[in-house]
């Protein structure tokens, strides 16, 4: 594998007023980095971006996104829905049309966000939808990246949130036995922006925390206990049919705001959703700098600052 820096000085960003997207926007102005990037809504002015009115679905707002763009960072997707066919237009066709808009552009440096979920694209929707974007990455004529982030947690985030709060209450019910990686916010947004600046990276990576082995779904709900202040944790395995029931509960109780899905079930339940050491990212490129007992402490304070927890 080879690899190089360029000098990139404008990088466009799907995804930016999301939880990874802001984290990501933010690496990239603190790096110096011009940025162009899509949103739906309004956005306060900065000097160092130019924000484009858009969704991926509309190809004239991409391509005014990524025209004067030395790379392009794709993080803009679908990852819950009470309809799990939206996935396909998300994320599928949403990244066919960010590759369209590429094309004919001096902007030939893609860095697609996938998910660990791709690995197993039988499993769920949005699974077979992230391994169908990838595709479309790899078999494009760009010059591509693509990440499979792990669990990614930080503060903002909506979704590991639901662990933190019920460790709060000092109950977290957990999938059937297995194991996950974590990754803070932080440093998979200075992944990110690393991964735009170099060239010839055909390849896909599976970035994590430094912990070697990850972590059982027990010990990372006691670590998520840990940081809210207690000591410990009741943490049950659950099984799948069980946490299949309490989907559909979900879904009656907060509707098309379940956090709690079929298709999530699909793929919570399988045991192995650790970054694999062959897929880790090269030190010479980047190393994550926030060891996750500090990073969920941290990010449990923000919560009780913020008035969530």
């Amino acid at each position: 594998m080879s690899s190089g820096n360029s000098r990139v000085k404008t990088l466009a960003i799907t995804g930016a007023t999301g939880f990874v997207g802001s984290a990501t926007l933010d690496a990239a102005l603190t790096q110096g980095f011009a940025v162009r990037a899509l949103t739906r809504r309004d956005q306060p002015a900065h000097e160092c971006v130019t924000w484009v009115k858009g969704t991926l679905e509309d190809t004239d707002a991409l391509g005014s996104m990524v025209d004067g763009a030395d790379a392009v960072i794709h993080i803009a997707g679908l990852t819950n829905t009470p309809d799990p066919a939206e996935f396909e237009t998300a994320n599928v066709a949403g990244t066919a049309n960010v590759i369209a808009a590429m094309e004919g552009t001096r902007a030939k440096r893609l860095v697609f966000v996938s998910s660990l979920s791709a690995r197993e694209p039988a499993l769920s929707q949005y699974g077979a939808s992230k391994h169908r974007a990838e595709q479309l990455v790899a078999e494009s004529g760009l010059d591509w990246t693509t990440v499979r982030p792990p669990a990614v947690y930080g503060p903002r985030d909506v979704d590991i949130f639901e662990l933190f709060r019920s460790a709060k209450l000092g109950l977290v019910p957990l999938p059937p036995g297995g194991g996950t990686s974590l990754i803070h916010v932080t440093d998979l947004a200075e992944l990110l922006v690393a991964l735009a600046t170099r060239r010839r990276l055909k390849v896909v990576y599976e970035p994590d925390d430094g912990r070697q082995g990850g972590w059982s779904h027990k010990e990372m709900a006691q670590a998520i206990g840990r940081a809210v202040g207690r000591r410990s944790v009741f943490a049950p395995n659950l099984p799948a049919g069980l946490l299949g029931l309490a989907a559909g509960l979900d879904r009656m109780v907060r509707g098309d705001r379940a956090k709690l899905t079929a298709d999530r079930v699909g793929y919570m339940c399988h045991p192995n959703w650790i970054a694999r050491f062959d897929r880790a990212v090269p030190k010479d490129i980047w190393e994550p700098k926030i060891e996750s007992e500090a990073g969920l402490k941290a990010t449990a304070d923000w919560y009780k600052r913020e008035g969530w927890l």
